[in-house]
C-alpha cells in the first residue's frame, strides 16, 4: 500500500490488491474492446475514403443535415472516456467528409447548416460539440466554434434581433433567417401520412378540426399557407442555440458570448413570467408572444401543439437553462440556477394534469418508442402526462421522458428536484429494470442507474454493461443482416446501425446521464486524463465506477469513485478531475485502503491476507488528483468538491503534466 501523503500538497492515494477481480471492471473493459472492433467495421463498410457516408440519394428539402452527422454523435464521447486514439482521428475524418458531402449537396454554407429548426440543428451539433471538447487544441474546430457562434451573436447575420432579444425565424442558420418552412409544406394534404400520428400542425383554422379535413385541397392549401405565414419570429426550440454560443465561450471565456446566452435566456424567462410561469412557444417578429397565432402562447413551430410538445419544448428549454446557469457561474463565481425554474414549471404543470392508464391503451404520438422501452410493462397502469396543448386544451398523454427530470436533478442536486424525479420514476412501471433496448439517442436507462446510485440496485453495473454489450452485438448483426444500397438506403439507417454505445459507460465512468440529444453540451461529474499519454480518458486496462453523487445547498459535493487496474504487469496513472470543464475543484479526498495486510505473501502460502479497512480524509485544494495504480490494484476514494470560482474552459489534456 502506498503512503497517504507525500512532500507536496497532493495526497498519495492508497491502493489495495485485487484478491478478486470485480466483474463490472472486466465487463467495462470488454465493452471498450468490443467498441474498438465495431466502429472500425462501421467505418469500413459505410464510409468513403474521404470520410463521407456512402449515400447517393441526395436531398430534396431542408431536412437531412442531422442524419449524416448523427451516426457519429457519440464517437468523440467514447474517445474522451478512454477509447483509442484512432477513433478521434476517424471522427474528425468523418466530420470533414460529411461536411464536404453536405456542402456539395447544397445543404451547408461555409460549413454550417443553411437553416433549419433547432430541434434538428441540436442533433447535428452533438458531434461537433463532442469533438471540440475531446480535442480543444485542434484550431480547425476552435475556429469553427467562433465562426458558428457569430452567426447568432453578430446581428449582421440576421439570425438575432438584439433590440427585441429574439432569434428571428424558426428556420435559421448560415443563410440567416429563412422564409417559411420550405417547399415541402407549401401545402399540407392528408396524403402526408407519415405526419398523421402528430395530428394537425395548427389548431383553429376554419373548417379544419381533424386530419381527414386535409383531404380537401382547399383545406390543405390553407394549412400550408398558414404554416408558411406563421414561420417568422422566435420559437422556444431556438433556446438550443445557446449551446453553440456556450461552446465558443468555453475556449476563452469570451464575455460577449456569456452575456448573449444570459440575455437570450432571460428574454424567455420574462415572457414565461408574463404568461404566469409556463413557457410560451412563439414570439412574433415584433416581440409579441402569440402575435402570429391570434394571441395564443402555443402553436409555434416545434412547440406545445405540434409535433412533440413537451419533448421538444422541454428539451430545448432545459438546454438553454443549463447553459445560462453554467455561464453565470463562470462569470460571477456563483452559479444562478434560477433559469431552471422554466423547466420546473413545465414539468409540474404536466404532472398536475396527469392521468393513470396503460400506454397500450392510449393514442400517444410517441407511443412506439415507449412500447419498446417498457416491454410487458406497457400494459400496466402508468402515470401519463400531456405532452401537448392546443385549442381544446392538454392532449397526447404518455410517460414523462426521464431525461428531463434526471438532468434537472443532476445539474442542481436539489432535494425538491429529486422528489419530482422520484415521483416520475414511481409512475413508470418497471423503471428500475435493466431492459435491453437502444434507440438513436441511446438513453432511457436512467431509472436503474439512479437506483444504483441510491444503493437499491447494487448489481446495475454488471447488468447494464452486459446489456450494452448485447446491444452492440445486435448493431453489428444488423449491419450483417441488411445489405446497403447507397442509391436506395433510408437516410436514418446509419443512426440505427451505429455500434458505439456510451450511455452506460458515461453513467458508470463519469457519473453523468446521456447527453441531452437535441443539442446539450457534454458535461460530466468526473473526467479523466491518462497521465502518461497526456490525453483524455482512462488509461488502458483501467476501469472506473462512480457509485455515489451528492451535493449540499452550499455547493460542496461528494463523489464516490473506484478505479481498478486490470493489468497484471503494467502500472497505470490517471488524473481524476471533478468536472468536465473545470467548473468544480477538489477541497479534499477521503482515501480508503487497508492496514496490516500481506500481499502477495510468500510462495509457500496459499493466498495473501487482507488487512483492516482504513479511511482518512485529506484536505486538498487542487483541480485534479493523481492516482497511481500498481498492477492488479484498485483505489477507492470519495472526492470532496466545491465550485471552482473561475471560468470553465475546454480542458487541453496535451498540456497536462504527470
Amino acid at each position: 500500500m502506498s503512503e497517504t501523503t507525500d512532500r507536496t500538497t497532493r495526497p498519495r492515494i492508497p491502493t489495495t490488491p485485487l484478491r478478486e477481480v470485480p466483474a463490472w471492471a472486466v465487463l467495462e473493459r470488454r465493452l471498450f474492446d468490443a467498441t474498438e472492433e465495431a466502429w472500425r467495421l462501421f467505418s469500413d463498410r459505410y464510409t468513403g475514403p474521404d470520410g463521407r457516408i456512402l449515400h447517393a440519394g441526395g436531398f430534396e428539402h431542408r431536412d437531412g443535415v442531422d442524419d449524416l452527422y448523427e451516426p457519429f454523435f457519440n464517437w468523440p464521447a467514447f474517445y474522451a472516456l478512454g477509447g483509442g486514439d484512432e477513433i478521434l482521428a476517424a471522427a474528425k475524418h468523418h466530420f470533414e467528409g460529411v461536411t464536404a458531402q453536405l456542402t456539395e449537396g447544397g445543404m451547408l454554407t461555409d460549413e454550417y447548416e443553411n437553416g433549419y429548426d433547432w430541434f434538428h440543428q441540436g442533433e447535428s451539433l452533438l458531434f461537433f460539440y463532442g469533438l471540440c471538447a475531446a480535442d480543444p487544441g485542434d484550431e480547425r474546430f476552435a475556429e469553427r466554434a467562433r465562426r458558428f457562434a457569430a452567426l447568432y451573436t453578430d446581428p449582421a447575420h440576421g439570425n438575432y434581433d438584439p433590440r427585441r432579444n429574439l432569434i428571428t425565424a424558426p428556420h435559421n442558420g448560415a443563410q440567416g433567417p429563412l422564409e417559411g418552412l420550405g417547399t415541402e409544406w407549401l401545402t399540407y394534404p392528408a396524403s402526408l401520412d407519415y405526419m398523421e400520428a402528430y395530428g394537425l400542425p395548427l389548431h383553429g383554422l376554419p373548417g379544419i378540426t381533424r386530419w381527414s379535413d386535409l383531404e380537401d385541397p382547399a383545406h390543405a392549401q390553407l394549412m400550408g399557407d398558414e404554416l408558411q405565414r406563421r414561420a417568422a419570429g422566435d420559437t422556444a426550440v431556438n433556446l438550443a442555440a445557446t449551446s453553440l454560443v456556450t461552446n465558443r465561450w468555453l475556449y476563452d471565456g469570451d464575455a460577449a458570448s456569456a452575456a448573449w446566452v444570459a440575455r437570450y435566456v432571460d428574454g424567455w424567462r420574462e415572457r414565461a413570467a408574463a404568461a404566469g410561469g409556463l413557457m410560451p412557444d412563439n414570439v412574433a417578429p415584433d416581440g409579441v408572444v402569440g402575435g402570429l397565432h391570434d394571441g395564443a402562447w402555443y402553436g409555434g413551430h416545434y412547440g406545445w401543439t405540434w409535433p412533440h410538445g413537451l419533448h421538444s419544448v422541454g428539451m430545448s428549454t432545459l438546454i438553454g437553462a443549463i447553459n445560462a446557469s453554467f455561464v453565470s457561474g463562470g462569470t460571477t463565481g456563483t452559479r444562478d440556477d434560477g433559469p431552471l425554474d422554466l423547466v420546473r414549471t413545465m414539468l409540474d404543470t404536466s404532472l398536475e394534469h396527469a392521468i393513470t392508464a396503460p400506454v397500450t391503451e392510449t393514442p400517444f404520438s410517441l407511443r412506439g418508442s415507449w412500447l419498446e422501452r417498457l416491454g410487458p410493462h406497457a400494459a400496466e397502469p402508468a402515470t401519463l402526462v400531456p405532452y401537448r396543448f392546443g385549442a381544446d386544451g392538454w392532449f397526447d398523454y404518455g410517460p414523462l421522458q426521464l431525461d428531463l427530470p434526471t438532468w434537472l436533478w443532476w445539474w442542481t442536486r436539489d432535494d425538491a428536484d429529486r422528489k419530482r424525479l422520484d415521483r416520475v420514476l414511481d409512475g413508470v412501471p418497471g423503471s428500475d429494470e435493466v431492459r435491453p433496448f437502444r434507440d438513436k439517442v441511446e438513453a432511457g436507462h436512467e431509472g436503474p442507474w439512479l437506483a444504483f446510485l441510491d444503493g437499491s440496485l447494487p448489481d446495475y453495473p454488471e447488468r447494464a454493461l452486459s446489456m450494452a454489450l448485447g446491444q452492440l452485438a445486435r448493431r453489428v448483426a444488423v449491419m450483417d443482416a441488411e445489405p446497403v444500397d447507397p442509391e436506395t438506403v433510408h437516410l436514418h439507417f446509419w443512426q440505427r446501425a451505429n455500434p458505439v454505445v456510451t450511455e452506460v459507460l458515461g453513467q458508470l465512468i463519469t457519473g453523468t446521464p446521456q447527453t441531452l440529444y437535441n443539442g446539450g453540451l457534454p458535461f460530466a461529474a468526473v473526467a479523466y486524463t491518462d497521465a502518461d499519454r497526456r490525453r483524455p480518458g482512462l488509461p488502458p486496462d483501467v476501469a472506473a465506477l462512480v457509485s455515489g453523487l451528492d451535493r449540499d445547498a452550499d455547493g460542496t459535493g461528494r463523489v464516490e469513485l473506484s478505479l481498478v487496474n486490470l493489468s497484471p504487469t503494467h502500472a497505470r496513472r490517471v488524473r481524476v478531475r471533478p468536472s468536465r470543464f473545470g467548473e468544480e475543484r477538489l477541497t479534499g479526498v477521503v482515501v480508503r485502503g487497508e492496514d496490516g495486510g500481506v500481499w502477495p505473501g510468500p510462495s509457500t502460502a496459499s493466498a495473501g491476507r487482507a488487512g483492516t479497512r482504513t479511511a482518512a480524509t485529506v484536505p486538498l485544494d487542487a483541480p485534479d488528483l493523481l492516482v497511481e495504480l500498481p498492477p492488479s490494484h484498485r483505489a477507492d476514494v470519495v472526492l470532496l468538491t466545491a465550485p471552482a470560482g473561475s471560468s470553465p474552459r475546454h480542458q487541453n489534456h496535451e498540456g497536462a503534466r504527470p
